[in-house]
């Protein structure tokens, strides 16, 4: 299987290669504006190697003799298709906010489909976890917005789920370890200081490795029967709801573009360097994720949830009654 990776990594470098020819010949590319984390010209949708990454993984599967693995996680594939597909075109061209949530919705309704819980008479868990499912895959949308956050994040994720999977075997393998190599394939082009990005991830990428996350977490909460399993996503979580609800409490249009994260006010307002904000959310979701996995004990997991969120919480509130004002100074800065 070590020989089959090495040969998937080069596969993927070289559709990562042929993407950048295509964007570049195509013009696809992300121009700075006054809301943007970067100032100069790059290219746009370099994520859509993690999508690419999961179908090499069944054209893998079909090659050694698994077609029947590849059937069972079908659904999964053409849900990721399309929200994919979806988001790759509204990076080339804008799309209309309807357009995508239906995407999303439908996609995710194939996701569940592959979980095994599209039943009627559990129609209330699935239209909970839909909204939650999508809402979370916008979160990780909207936190896309310096350099290597989105590639820094996912291997926090991806890892901690992988070695859970070691122990529960709740998704097939496979499918983390070339996503996670699929990840560090972007990660060497964008994973870099502001201004020498070869390529951003784009929705594409940050909805399409939202979608394999969410997939591999709902099956190991479903596995376990364990919700608390979402704190693989806490930090994300916490930033983007406190950054949403603080936006509504400002009477602000949630569809229009902002720099009011808190990685953001570290990147922007404060200075801080795109890598060094990046590692310090990777770090941050790593150590929770693996307390969690070989610290917690399973009757402590709602404890330790809950204790996460709300140190979190508090630490983005102190932040922002430190710092905002710095934000608030930019903005007043544009008006002029």
């Amino acid at each position: 299987m070590w020989i089959s990776y090495i040969i998937v990594l080069a596969v993927l470098v070289a559709l990562e290669l042929l993407y950048f020819r295509v964007a570049d010949r195509c013009n696809i590319i992300d121009r700075p504006n006054e809301r943007s984390s970067h100032s100069t010209i790059v290219l746009r949708g370099g994520g859509v190697i993690f999508p690419l990454s999961m179908l090499v993984w069944a054209v893998l599967q079909g090659a050694t003799g698994g077609w029947g693995t590849v059937v069972d996680y079908l659904p999964f594939l053409v849900g990721l298709v399309l929200i994919a597909g979806v988001s790759f075109w509204d990076d080339v061209r804008s799309l209309p906010d309807s357009v995508r949530l239906v995407a999303q919705f439908v996609a995710m309704g194939l996701m569940f489909w592959n979980l095994g819980i599209m039943h009627w008479n559990m129609w209330w868990v699935v239209l909970i976890a839909l909204i939650v499912f999508v809402g979370a895959t916008n979160i990780i949308n909207f936190m896309d917005g310096i350099n290597g956050i989105t590639a820094g994040y996912s291997l926090a994720v991806l890892v901690p789920l992988a070695l859970m999977n070691r122990k529960l075997d709740f998704v097939d393998e496979g499918i983390l370890v070339i996503a996670i190599l699929g990840v560090l394939v972007f990660s060497y082009f964008n994973f870099r200081p502001r201004g020498k990005a070869k390529c951003f991830a784009g929705d594409v990428g940050s909805v399409g490795i939202a979608f394999i996350m969410l997939l591999a977490v709902g099956r190991l909460i479903l596995k376990t029967n364990d919700i608390t399993w979402l704190v693989f996503l806490v930090v994300y979580g916490v930033d983007g709801c406190c950054t949403i609800l603080h936006r509504i409490m400002l009477h602000e249009n949630l569809g229009q573009a902002h720099r009011k994260h808190a990685y953001q006010l570290m990147a922007n307002e404060l200075g801080l360097s795109h890598v060094v904000v990046s590692l310090i959310y990777m770090a941050l979701q790593l150590v929770i994720s693996l307390v969690m996995v070989y610290l917690v004990p399973e009757k402590a997991h709602w404890i330790y949830l809950v204790a996460v969120v709300l140190v979190l919480v508090l630490a983005y509130l102190l932040f922002m009654k430190k710092y905002y004002h710095l934000h608030e100074e930019y903005l007043k800065g544009l008006e002029k």
